[in-house]
């Protein structure tokens, strides 16, 4: 027990913009990420929440994460918040923030460590509200719905605000009164209030609802002027990927309509936030420090993008970006990324020809890929990270052996006259459907396939000078498939695996249902899929057109 508090004493520590409260006459709320704290805290969405929340002066919120080691288990301390050091049990609320699928184990690992029931249906009185939001919740929250007593579909700040105070008013109205209340509340979706039905093939034959408070289909919510909302880091730490970096979130969504991406359903319409608010923040920025990292799906498509970088770095600061897209490089941003000192940059071509990126509706040419490489080079800018993802639909070997092409292509421009080539780093990973695309339909690609598509793309990239390769497991790709396709029974595959201390391999083999279900089947255009309930304003007849187009 001390060296659990004197760890989240040298966290704290470390920390600049810490929000330590008195519980006294508050709504106490523990935010929970599930994984470590150095993933968690890089997490700009979980510094927002956590601003925002604590901003209401009738609210604590407090922070709890993934412990690493075996600590907690070992002297049997039930998990505790960081600020604090109180156990989550003592929280009314406690809110977890979920933008990824392969995290969703780890929520059933937290609730233990917690000494929480998993089940809502064991969990008494006293026991937390256990809630639920993210990017990964909002596209399919079905296979964490057994363990989960209240989602948030969609953009979660008023949302949140309008939980909250209807759970400040329930009074003694109990959990079962309050989650009635809450369904009628848009953006919320309480699973307990939902039945599903399923026919002798495995295949959803009804989803409705067993009260009349709970609508037939949830509304995602979302913010209709994201500049009208804190959209910046609270907290400062070394502690992160980013190395206490002040983030900035310039916009939500994305104009393209990449077939394969989540961000045109969860994220739509596309906003840009205003360049006044956003030189405001900067200024926020350039006094906790000089590093300022820009967040967002489209930064290049932001109009104001090349003139906040200017006014950033005009003022002493310096800015770092995840990735940009190729054919938003031009020579002034190389320009203003050199003068930062970016000495990498990460682009996204996701498929080696242009016959695929057709398909996946990328929308980007070799020539505008050259182009960009050639430019950053000319500033300095001489590693680049590249993200391609196999076993999209349609693929070909000659897809594949595009990808080691074009690489060899890119390192050419990048050195044209006599220039130095820094590294070119190759990201691999397998293509995972995802709820509200396109692809929605689309089976994952079998692993021993996608092994050798990795095996011939490492081979032939091997043979390029300062090239390498980095990939994801393919049988990760797998049991991230079973979590983005999965409906309510595959909460019951999560337990097993919990249960067997994290065996995927074993608790698959053994499964009653056979995961390949959700993985490598073809979906049909008529059948219920386990999402159809959220209201995300798409048509599910136009993506499937869309799915078609993109086959043919």
């Amino acid at each position: 027990m001390r060296k659990i508090a004197l760890s989240h004493s040298q966290l704290l520590a470390q920390e600049e913009g810490t929000v330590r409260k008195e519980w006294g006459g508050k709504t106490p709320i523990c935010l929970v990420f599930p994984n470590t704290y150095h993933v968690g805290m890089s997490n700009l969405g979980f510094q927002l929440l956590y601003g925002i929340l604590n901003a209401l002066p009738d609210v604590v919120c407090e922070r709890a994460f993934l412990p690493e080691g075996e600590g907690y288990k070992k002297s049997g301390t039930s998990l505790r918040s960081l600020e604090s050091n109180k156990p989550l049990a003592q929280f009314q609320i406690i809110a977890f923030s979920i933008p990824f699928e392969n995290d969703f184990l780890n929520v059933l690992s937290i609730l233990e460590l917690a000494k929480i029931p998993l089940k809502p249906q064991a969990r008494d009185r006293r026991s937390p509200l256990i809630v639920a939001g993210g990017a990964a919740v909002t596209l399919n929250p079905e296979p964490l719905a057994p363990f989960v007593d209240l989602f948030f579909i969609g953009e979660g700040e008023e949302s949140f605000m309008d939980f909250l105070m209807a759970f400040q008013d329930a009074g003694e109205k109990g959990k079962e009164g309050f989650l009635e209340q809450a369904a009628g509340i848009e953006g919320i979706y309480c699973p307990s209030l939902y039945e599903a039905h399923f026919d002798k093939k495995g295949l959803l034959k009804e989803f409705a609802p067993l009260s009349g408070r709970a609508p037939a289909r949830v509304k995602r919510r979302w913010v209709k002027d994201p500049s009208q909302t804190p959209s910046t880091s609270t907290i400062l730490t070394p502690q992160t990927e980013f190395k206490e970096m002040f983030l900035m979130e310039l916009n939500r969504g994305c104009p393209r309509r990449c077939r394969f991406c989540a961000a045109r359903a969860i994220y739509s319409p596309f906003r840009n936030r205003a360049v006044k608010t956003l030189m405001a923040e900067a200024d926020q920025g350039l006094q906790r420090g000089n590093k300022i990292g820009l967040v967002g799906s489209a930064l290049g498509d932001h109009p104001g993008f090349n003139e906040l970088c200017s006014y950033i770095v005009g003022n002493g600061g310096t800015i770092s970006i995840a990735s940009i897209r190729a054919d938003a490089i031009n020579s002034e941003r190389a320009q203003l990324l050199a003068a930062s000192n970016h000495r990498t940059l990460t682009m996204a071509p996701e498929a080696g020809t242009e016959r695929l990126r057709d398909v996946v509706a990328k929308g980007l040419k070799d020539e505008e890929i050259f182009y960009a490489a050639e430019t950053l080079a000319a500033h300095g800018i001489i590693n680049l990270k590249l993200y391609f993802i196999i076993g999209l639909p349609t693929e070909t070997q000659e897809d594949i052996e595009g990808i080691i092409a074009l690489t060899k292509k890119i390192r050419h421009h990048m050195g044209k006259g006599g220039r130095r080539v820094g590294e070119i780093t190759l990201s691999i990973t397998p293509f995972v459907p995802k709820a509200w695309t396109p692809f929605q339909w689309q089976p994952f690609e079998d692993i021993k396939t996608l092994k050798k598509k990795i095996q011939t793309i490492k081979k032939g990239v091997g043979k390029i000078p300062r090239a390498r390769v980095i990939h994801d497991l393919p049988k990760w790709g797998y049991v991230q498939t079973l979590l983005s396709m999965g409906d309510r029974r595959v909460g019951d595959i999560l337990l097993r695996v919990h249960e067997a201390k994290g065996d995927w391999g074993a608790t698959l083999k053994n499964s009653y249902i056979n995961p390949d279900f959700w993985v490598y089947r073809e979906k049909g255009k008529d059948e219920i899929l386990p999402w159809d309930f959220i209201d995300h304003g798409i048509k599910k007849e136009d993506l499937w057109e869309e799915y078609q187009k993109a086959l043919a």
